[in-house]
């Protein structure tokens, strides 16, 4: 007996919704697929940037506290010493956390970094209780500080565990032996970490600067060490500085 062969009409009447189906699963295939390469991409960094103008006033114990990345931790702090009686004066900052750093020049003082310094893993990043900036001695000032406009210290600190790298700028003025004049006039850091900073850049390559405007940086009264550890920060020029307070002090 002879077999009829198979009818495709019906496949024929069935594949047109099918096709319409099969491209609503293939648009929506290839949007999943695009949603995926997305998430794969790396993250780009973004630089969080505040504006201020906060003097650090003069005293025995540090009067300003940065936290750079306002999560309620403060990373360094301001100490501007300044004794009328030994006439004696110095300016430095010194970490909070001790794994935070500061951008160095050698043993004693923060560096006063130019805009556009690179500030990342290579810097010149030194572990120590503080930095001096500028100080007051025999009648002159000294530090890199003295007279400085627009300048940037370099910082390298602790987010969650993981480093970060930011800047804070200052203007510094510094007549003997009168206390020194400094305020901080902005601060920023890098979101990505271990991403280099540049000292000065206020937005990544494709991100719009987070500017903010804020009160008062944080501050909070300190135990006295932490003056004499300020000075001691300073290395041989401190020192002196803090003989020579204690000597006054003692009545010598």
């Amino acid at each position: 007996m002879k077999r009829t062969p198979p009818s495709h009409k019906t496949a024929r009447n069935l594949s047109e919704p099918a096709h319409q189906r099969l491209k609503t699963y293939a648009l929506a295939a290839s949007a999943s697929g695009v949603a995926m390469l997305a998430l794969a991409l790396p993250a780009e960094g973004k630089i969080v940037y505040r504006r201020d103008n906060q003097p650090i006033p003069p005293g025995f114990v540090p009067s300003l506290f940065l936290d750079l990345n306002h999560d309620g931790i403060n990373d360094f702090s301001f100490l501007n010493f300044f004794s009328a009686t030994s006439s004696t004066l110095a300016l430095s900052v010194l970490p909070v956390d001790p794994s935070n750093e500061i951008f160095s020049i050698g043993a004693s003082y923060a560096a006063a970094l130019p805009a556009g310094k690179k500030i990342g893993p290579k810097g010149m990043f030194q572990k120590r209780l503080g930095a001096g900036m500028a100080n007051g001695l025999d009648g002159t000032c000294q530090g890199p500080w003295i007279h400085a406009h627009q300048r940037y210290l370099g910082l390298k600190f602790i987010i969650k565990g993981k480093i970060h790298f930011g800047w804070a700028r200052l203007n510094v003025s510094c007549v003997y032996p009168h206390a020194i004049n400094a305020t901080l006039t902005g601060y920023a850091y890098e979101t990505i970490p271990n991403k280099p900073i540049i000292a000065g850049k206020t937005e990544g390559p494709d991100q719009i600067a987070s500017v903010v405007s804020v009160g008062p940086v944080s501050r909070r009264p300190h135990t006295p060490r932490a003056a004499s550890l300020g000075l001691l920060a300073l290395g041989s020029a401190g020192l002196s500085i803090w003989r020579r307070e204690e000597s006054a002090y003692d009545g010598n």
